[in-house]
């Protein structure tokens, strides 16, 4: 336990609080990784249930349940660091990953198992998506407010590209071993992290808070615009990630889509970074703001090359949608440390109160933003269910970023928005 920790202090963050800050980092992507990768195993599994007669709505839910799950457990999860300490919760939650791999590797090893039971075990992969919020609300603890940006995008990205390692190994795993070792495989690797949080990370004492000082964001209206919002960056990420597989599948049967499944999640997190960058020097609300454009023209691009039959062409127009919504991911998270520290200390509150309730409202946000990858895949599956065609969806997910595009300009990126912030660099 640590309970001498000011990383604002520049003289403390040079000779102390930059090296444990930077540990604590490195393990946290690598038990958050882990998480990713359980939580959108589901992604390639279903699109590989060929033995199974279920329908395409059927694998669609099969893709979203855990989306649902992870998102309704992200709240509790963000609880969990400060309450019993991040290193202890780290091990906690990774250790937990081991029964939705362990179970899925024995569902699809008997042609009898039924459908429901193939429901149940995808809802325990929920367990990965919790984990983003324990860990983002964790190392939003180590880092000094200038720095925010860059560490909570570094963190991100390193467990968004668990979405990618799955979709670029499972398919090679189920080729070589069996469709069982898409949940085996991950086995080893999580007993791994597992030790390593527990030998590497630290537990701070400035972090600890009591729950009721934590929900206290739940009655701030900023916490609710940037969850909103939020569903439309990381939303619609985590939800195109795991939807791509089958989509493609359903709309171009034979074509090469494991070959490329993986390199849409990896530029999304990969330039996610870059998004909490761009945000640190130009202002979140600026960047929030042209990318949900971007993401509202990225929708037209995919339909446009839906409607040409070329499933390259599909695959090509689809990494816009992965690339802007990474962004999002970092400018809209990035925002969320500039908005409570900015609210503090019009209230006359320490730096270290705002890192706290930015801390607790990542819990909510990431909750209700990652709710958006569950509305995603059931809007796919409710249109091929309707009609055999997507573009209800597309056409919805269009009008929603426009949505977000106008509440960003009107809460945020105009003046008078700016000025309820106390001018801060939101």
């Amino acid at each position: 336990m640590i309970s001498d920790w000011r990383p604002d202090d520049p003289a403390f963050w040079r000779a102390t609080g930059r090296r444990v800050a930077r540990r604590n980092l490195v393990f946290s992507i690598l038990a958050e990784h882990l998480g990713f990768t359980v939580w959108t195993v589901w992604s390639v599994v279903a699109a590989q249930l060929g033995a199974y007669d279920f329908s395409t709505d059927q694998l669609f839910w099969l893709v979203a349940l855990p989306n649902l799950v992870g998102s309704a457990l992200r709240l509790p999860y963000t609880f969990g660091p400060a309450r019993f300490g991040g290193r202890d919760f780290t091990v906690f939650s990774a250790l937990l990953l081991l029964i939705p791999a362990l179970a899925l590797g024995w569902a699809v090893g008997s042609p009898d198992t039924p459908y429901w039971v193939f429901l149940l075990i995808a809802a325990t992969a929920g367990f990965g998506g919790g984990n983003f919020a324990s860990s983002m609300a964790n190392i939003t603890h180590f880092y000094p407010q200038s720095r925010q940006g860059a560490a909570l995008g570094l963190n991100a990205a390193g467990g968004n590209i668990g979405v990618s390692s799955v979709q670029l190994v499972v398919p090679l795993v189920i080729g070589a071993f069996g469709l069982a070792a898409a949940g085996w495989f991950w086995v080893p690797f999580i007993v791994v992290a597992a030790g390593c949080a527990w030998l590497f990370m630290d537990n701070l004492a400035t972090a600890k808070a009591s729950p009721r000082e934590q929900l206290a964001v739940a009655g701030n209206g900023q916490t609710w615009l940037m969850s909103f919002l939020y569903i439309g960056t990381f939303g619609s990420f985590i939800g195109y990630s795991t939807a791509f597989p089958l989509l493609a599948k359903s709309l171009f049967p034979g074509s090469a889509w494991q070959t490329v499944a993986f390199l849409g999640p990896l530029l999304g997190s990969l330039v996610r970074p870059a998004g909490g960058w761009l945000a640190d020097r130009l202002g979140g609300a600026r960047v929030t703001l042209w990318n949900f454009a971007a993401m509202a023209g990225g929708v037209a691009l995919v339909w446009l090359a839906v409607g040409s039959g070329d499933f390259w062409l599909f695959a090509l127009a689809f990494q816009a949608l992965f690339v802007t919504a990474g962004l999002g991911n970092g400018s809209t998270y990035r925002m969320v440390p500039a908005i409570f520290g900015a609210l503090a200390a019009a209230s006359g509150h320490s730096p270290e109160y705002g890192r706290r309730q930015a801390a607790a409202a990542v819990g909510i946000i990431s909750a209700v933003g990652a709710f958006g990858g569950f509305l995603i895949n059931r809007a796919f599956g409710m249109s091929f269910a309707a009609g055999g065609s997507p573009a209800p969806a597309f056409l919805a997910f269009g009008l929603f970023y426009a949505a977000c595009f106008a509440t960003t300009w009107w809460c945020y990126a105009r003046p008078v928005g700016a000025a309820r912030l106390a001018h801060a660099r939101v």
